[in-house]
């Protein structure tokens, strides 16, 4: 439908309406999340907190739950503005913005310096209700810059950040940000690598020598062997791959597994072999040492190896901890006559490690799923069936 013609009015009347139901429903999501958080209520599925549930049981991003459960303590700090939120006038974006000025700490320096906040909350929501979106940036930024206007030397390392977001193709883009001595570091380092490898007729552009450096980098520190050990082992490239597509000639694409998560071409891994350890693990009696029985109650590095292979990270319902955050756990107890073996194992993160030991459990399916229940014998399902919209009446 072209510009002008009748019935756009009614469709924008719509997109209005539609974004004031979606504000209405933000408000009732962000109540709730401060009600559960305020009750505890993870605790019941055996997370910490509400924003890991979220994540684990919703599908939220970790941005996106930590802004949520940040709008729901706002909330309780501005009511004006709250209230405008549950009435549709204002939105989410804009409640998450104003969160800022209600931190806990900058609420104390509120109360030190006698702001009335209830005129901060009146302001905020005018501006909310009836300026662009940018206007309230300004104005909580400008409250929050006459609320400390001198504030110590900054520590450095607070403002750096890095964000790794992983693609379909296992390929990973970035994004960051660091302080003046910090930028300075990186540059320095990147820098001694673009100029010491600049070939005759080198057709690379500056980006992609920085990126090839960037990676000469990260190869130097884990091949001198002075990162932190994860688990007792050396951080390292891992490649998971069967045997046949190894040796197979044929490119493969995607027959390896990387220890992150990516898939690579078989002739990408045969290539990652050439410069690195080839280790044969075997799911069974004429393998690597799998089952120790009772002989010994500690797992060995067989067995931890062929754990964080089979599983990938913690196995409890709604978690998503790294192999390098796990223990091995004894599904039957050690103590009880459980075998120290790979059938009797399962990755656990420390916390959850401690909730297994204190009445939740976990089994391994014969599918090779694993499934979680609570002390009282209720599942744990994750995620957890979000409710379908109700379809419209027949006509």
């Amino acid at each position: 439908m072209c510009s002008g013609e009748p019935g756009n009015g009614d469709v924008l009347d719509d997109v209005a309406a539609l974004v004031a139901e979606r504000n209405r429903i933000d408000a009732r999501l962000a109540r709730a999340v401060r009600a559960a958080e305020l009750s505890q209520a993870p605790e019941r599925d055996g997370l910490a907190s509400m924003a890991s549930w979220l994540r684990g049981h919703c599908r939220l991003s970790g941005a996106a739950a930590a802004r949520l459960v940040r709008t729901g303590r706002a909330l309780e700090h501005l009511p004006a503005l709250a209230e405008a939120h549950d009435a549709g006038l204002a939105t989410s974006e804009q409640m998450a913005k104003a969160a800022e000025a209600v931190t806990p700490e900058r609420l104390a320096s509120a109360v030190e310096q006698g702001v009335d906040l209830a005129v901060v909350d009146a302001a905020f929501t005018g501006v909310a209700v009836e300026q662009p979106h940018a206007d309230l940036v300004a104005v909580v930024q400008h409250y929050l810059d006459d609320l400390d206007p001198d504030g110590p030397e900054p520590d450095p390392t607070e403002g750096r950040s890095l964000t790794l977001a992983r693609h379909a193709d296992g390929s990973l883009s970035f994004r960051g940000h660091l302080d003046p001595v910090g930028g300075e570091r990186l540059q320095a380092a990147l820098e001694a690598h673009v100029q010491a490898d600049r070939p005759a007729g080198d057709g690379r552009t500056r980006a992609q020598r920085l990126g090839d450096a960037l990676v000469q980098v990260a190869d130097n520190v884990l091949a001198v062997g002075s990162l932190p050990t994860l688990r007792g082992h050396r951080p390292q490239i891992a490649v998971v791959i069967d045997v046949e597509d190894l040796v197979d000639p044929a490119g493969g694409p995607n027959a390896g597994r990387m220890g992150f998560g990516a898939t690579i071409s078989a002739a990408r891994a045969r290539w990652l072999a050439c410069d690195g350890a080839v280790s044969r693990v075997v799911f069974g009696p004429d393998g690597a040492p799998l089952d120790l029985g009772r002989e010994r109650r500690l797992m060995s590095r067989h067995i931890r190896k062929a754990a964080e292979l089979r599983d990938g990270g913690c196995v409890f319902a709604g978690c998503g901890a790294p192999t390098w955050w796990c223990d091995v756990h004894h599904l039957v107890h050690w103590i009880d006559g459980g075998d120290t073996s790979l059938e009797n194992s399962a990755l656990l993160c420390e916390r959850h490690h401690t909730k297994v030991h204190h009445g939740f459990r976990v089994e391994r399916q014969p599918t090779g799923t694993w499934r979680t229940w609570r002390p009282d014998g209720t599942e744990i399902t994750t995620p957890a069936p979000l409710a379908p919209a109700p379809r419209a009446p027949a006509a």
